[in-house]
């Protein structure tokens, strides 16, 4: 009676587990652009999963976007407070929040480790990541900025690549070598979500011209290095890169 017991218990686990990795169908909603959605597709790229890519265009020297307006006005981002980008799950279920969405993505994916305390640490890493993402955002250089003269801009932006963006990528390299459990990999012996957060602060930047300065500012942790180069060299990331569409940012 125990043995039939533990079956049935062994065989819900592997029938739960294979539930959460099955495909469904999803649709990601986003601008014509990388931004806040691309993550999401390269972990979608990591998994080898289907899906409908949703972009809406954004007309040159506007910055308008009829198409995401007209979304807007007709509620399908109200899940999201009208703002995008948003996941369609079955064509029913809507989830709003990019990390939300790279989250439940990474979850489908096989990308959130064996056990609660794991998905915690992996996360905690990705986060770290965000907070550097965050870091260059308020250092007010980007294409976006408009309260700041070109100098104004150039000096904040020659700041942060040769002096905060080193001194953050330090101290996360050591946190991977507290998680790292080999080369290539942020958290134990396997790829996982902090693996793609490190690769899209890395490897994937949006604005033209900050690849090289941010490779340069992560000279100094080759944790880091190996880990953003394994995701990049893996074949679906590697073809979606190729090959998806050349946007503005």
């Amino acid at each position: 009676m125990k043995f039939q017991l533990f079956a049935l218990t062994a065989l819900s686990t592997l029938f739960s587990s294979f539930a959460l990795a099955a495909p469904s169908s999803l649709e990601l909603k986003y601008f014509d652009a990388r931004g806040a959605g691309e993550t999401a597709r390269i972990i979608l790229a990591l998994g080898k999963h289907e899906y409908k890519d949703t972009r809406f265009s954004i007309t040159p020297g506007t910055m308008e976007a009829p198409e995401f307006k007209e979304a807007k006005e007709s509620g399908d981002l109200d899940a999201n407070l009208g703002r995008a980008p948003v996941l369609v799950v079955d064509d029913s279920h809507i989830i709003g929040q990019s990390r939300i969405i790279e989250r439940y993505l990474a979850k489908k994916c096989g990308l959130m480790g064996s056990s609660d305390i794991e998905d915690a640490q992996i996360d905690c890493i990705a986060e770290h990541c965000r907070d550097i993402k965050d870091a260059a955002g308020k250092k007010g250089f980007s294409f976006f900025t408009r309260d700041k003269t070109e100098e104004e801009k150039a000096a904040a932006k020659k700041e942060w690549f040769e002096e905060d963006m080193p001194n953050m990528l330090g101290k996360l390299e050591k946190v991977v070598q507290i998680y790292s459990g080999g080369d290539g990999f942020a958290f134990g012996t396997s790829t996982s979500y902090a693996d793609v957060a490190i690769f899209s602060l890395l490897k994937d930047c949006t604005m033209q011209g900050d690849a090289e300065a941010t490779l340069k500012a992560a000279a100094d942790c080759p944790s880091l290095l190996a880990i953003a180069e394994k995701i990049a060299s893996d074949e679906g990331v590697s073809k979606w890169v190729a090959d998806r569409p050349v946007t503005m940012f």
